[in-house]
C-alpha cells in the first residue's frame, strides 16, 4: 500500500506544500506518514516513510535538520516534510535544502497554518482508497491472466470501470529475480529475507513509475515471485525493455533479473495464452542469460532447442567457428560484417534490400558480401551456411559481447 510523492502533493487540500529539494525523485513511494518526535529518526523508521518534522518536542536547529536529512536518506525514507512559520521552525536553512538536493532526498515545506491532522488524514484516506483500488485492479487482472473469470463480459466491464487500458493489442512481459537461493545462503535467513523483500519492493516501485511514464502500460501483481507488465505493442518496445532491464538489474544487485516477452495478444481474452508465452520466454532467458535480459517468444523455435544444451561452451564454440572470422577486432567498428550478414539473412540474401536496411550503397554491400565469403570460406548461396549463420547470429545477438558495443 503506497502512493508516490507526486500523487500526494496533488491531493486536494495540500496545494500549499512546496517542494524545496529533490524534485527529480518525487516518484518515490510513501508507505505511511511518520511524525518525528525524537532527536534522530534512524532508529524509528524502516524505509518508505514520509517523515514530518515539527520542532514541537525537540529543538530543530540547522545541525539537527542536517542530521535528519542524512539519516533519512541513509535508511531510505520516501521524503521529509518540515513545518515552518510557527514558533518552532521559522524557515528551512539553505544548507539543509542544498544537502537534501545533493542527496536527492525530496524535501517539502509545509506551513504551520496547514494543520497536521488535516494532512495526515488526507494522506491516510488516499492510501486506503489506493489500496482498495489496487486490490480490485489486481483481482481483475489476475482473473484475465489466469483465465479464471466467471464471465468475460463482466471482466471487461470491471476493467473499464477501473480505467484499466486493456483495449487493443498488448504484449505481456514476465519478470523474475534469479539466484535468490544464493542470497539466502550468503546472508542467512533473517538478513536474506530483508534483502529479498526490500529488493522486490524497490523493483515494484520502479516498475510502477516506469509504467506511469508510458501511456496505457499496466503492471500486474500476481501471487508468487512473478512480475507482469501489459504493454502496447510499439516499434521501440524492445529497446525500451532493454533500458528498463538495465535499471532493474541495478536494483537487483547480486541477484539477476530476466524477462520474457509474449507475442501480441489482440484482446484481454488472450491474456492467459500470452502469459504462458511470456513464461516460456522467461524460462529460456534464465537459461541462456541474454545480455539484454530479454527473450522474445517469437524466437523460441530455435532457442528452446538451444537451451537444452547443458554445456554453454558448445554454443560459444559454434558462434566462434561460424562468425569469428568476420569480426575485425582491431577496427573501430569490429562487427560491420556481422551486421551486414544479419541484414542479408533478414532479406533472404537480397543485397539491394540489405543495403537499404543498413543505409549503405549497393557497391558497398557487394564488397562486404565478397569479404564475408572470403573470410568464412563459405558461399552466401549455400543454404546450410545460411542456416548455421542464422542460428549463430541469434545466439550472438544475445551475448555479452553485443551488449557491450
Amino acid at each position: 500500500m503506497s502512493l508516490a510523492l507526486d500523487e500526494i502533493l496533488r491531493l486536494p487540500g495540500l496545494q500549499d506544500m512546496r517542494v524545496r529539494a529533490g524534485a527529480r525523485h518525487l516518484q518515490r513511494r510513501v508507505r505511511w506518514p511518520y511524525v518525528a518526535e525524537n532527536e534522530g529518526i534512524a532508529e524509528w523508521v524502516m524505509g518508505g516513510e514520509l517523515v514530518f518534522v515539527t520542532g514541537i518536542n525537540h529543538p530543530r536547529g540547522e545541525n539537527n535538520l542536517l542530521s535528519l536529512v542524512e539519516d533519512g536518506e541513509a535508511v531510505g525514507i520516501a521524503g521529509m516534510v518540515i513545518l515552518t512559520g510557527g514558533s518552532f521552525i521559522q524557515h528551512i536553512p539553505p544548507a539543509v535544502i542544498a544537502r537534501a538536493e545533493q542527496l536527492g532526498l525530496p524535501l517539502i515545506e509545509q506551513p504551520y497554518a496547514l494543520k497536521m491532522v488535516v494532512v495526515t488524514h488526507l494522506i491516510g484516506t488516499a492510501l486506503v482508497q489506493m489500496s482498495q483500488e489496487r486490490r480490485s485492479r489486481n483481482d481483475i487482472l489476475g482473473q484475465l491472466l489466469t483465465g479464471d473469470y466467471p464471465s468475460l463480459a463482466i471482466a471487461r466491464q470491471r476493467a473499464a470501470h477501473l480505467q484499466l487500458a486493456l483495449d487493443g493489442p498488448r504484449r505481456l512481459v514476465a519478470l523474475r529475480l534469479s539466484a535468490v537461493d544464493g542470497l539466502f545462503q550468503r546472508h542467512g535467513l533473517a538478513q536474506g529475507e530483508r534483502l529479498w523483500q526490500g529488493t522486490r519492493q524497490a523493483l515494484e516501485d520502479l516498475l510502477e513509475a516506469w509504467c506511469r511514464g508510458r501511456p496505457e502500460a499496466v503492471t500486474a501483481h500476481l501471487a508468487g515471485d512473478l512480475f507482469v507488465l501489459l504493454l502496447p505493442d510499439a516499434p521501440d518496445l524492445r529497446s525500451a525493455l532493454a533500458d528498463l532491464h538495465r535499471q532493474l538489474a541495478a536494483l537487483a544487485g547480486e541477484m539477476g533479473l530476466f524477462m520474457g516477452l509474449s507475442s501480441p495478444a489482440e484482446d484481454c481474452a488472450r491474456y492467459r495464452q500470452a502469459l504462458n508465452e511470456a513464461r516460456q520466454a522467461l524460462e529460456v532467458a534464465q537459461n541462456l542469460r541474454p545480455a539484454t535480459g530479454l527473450c522474445d517468444f517469437s524466437e523460441l523455435g530455435v532457442l528452446r532447442l538451444l537451451q537444452g544444451i547443458v554445456d554453454r561452451s558448445l554454443l560459444d564454440d559454434f558462434v566462434t567457428q561460424t562468425l569469428g572470422p568476420l569480426r575485425s577486432t582491431g577496427r573501430k567498428q569490429p562487427n560491420t560484417l556481422l551486421h551486414t550478414l544479419d541484414a542479408l539473412l533478414m532479406e533472404n540474401g537480397n543485397g539491394f534490400k540489405a543495403g537499404q536496411r543498413l543505409g549503405v550503397h549497393r557497391n558497398t554491400i557487394n564488397q562486404r558480401m565478397q569479404r564475408i565469403e572470403q573470410l568464412s570460406g563459405q558461399s552466401l548461396d549455400d543454404p546450410l551456411f545460411r542456416m548455421n549463420a542464422a542460428v549463430a547470429m541469434l545466439i550472438w545477438r544475445m551475448t555479452e559481447a553485443q551488449g557491450k558495443e
